[in-house]
């Protein structure tokens, strides 16, 4: 019995592409795709091509973050919704989105994992990174 996946470029979690077993951590990978474009306002298919694609762009302005010392959220945030955000909250959104994709299922977090982070204030301190 042969199956097909059915999905669209950007979306699909590295197993499907590989051939790897497949587990409920696809749907978090694609969960933190579409929560990045959420919060960016950028396309995952239309930045595909585009300096590595959609999470490389925003690793990279954390990575530029962390180096600096500074905060790059604004660079990252969709322009659309400047001053309409608690910066705190959207830390921990994108930080939550970016271990979402991790090519590593096993690095991903289940998505009740997700769900405690974004519940949970402490979160925050225990994992700090600048942006």
């Amino acid at each position: 019995m042969t199956t097909r996946i059915r999905g669209t470029r950007g979306y699909m979690a590295p197993e499907w592409v590989y051939d790897l077993p497949i587990t409920s951590k696809v749907d978090v990978y694609s969960y933190g795709i579409v929560v990045l474009e959420m919060v960016t306002g950028k396309s995952q298919t239309n930045i595909l091509t585009v300096q590595g694609g959609l999470i490389t762009w925003v690793r990279d302005k954390v990575k530029e973050g962390a180096t600096r010392k500074v905060s790059r959220i604004e660079e990252i945030v969709d322009p659309m919704m400047a001053g309409k955000y608690d910066m705190a909250k959207m830390e921990v959104l994108i930080r939550a989105a970016l271990q979402c994709v991790e090519e590593d299922k096993d690095a991903r977090p289940t998505m009740r994992q997700v769900v405690e982070m974004l519940l949970r204030r402490d979160w925050e301190d225990e994992h700090s990174m600048t942006f």
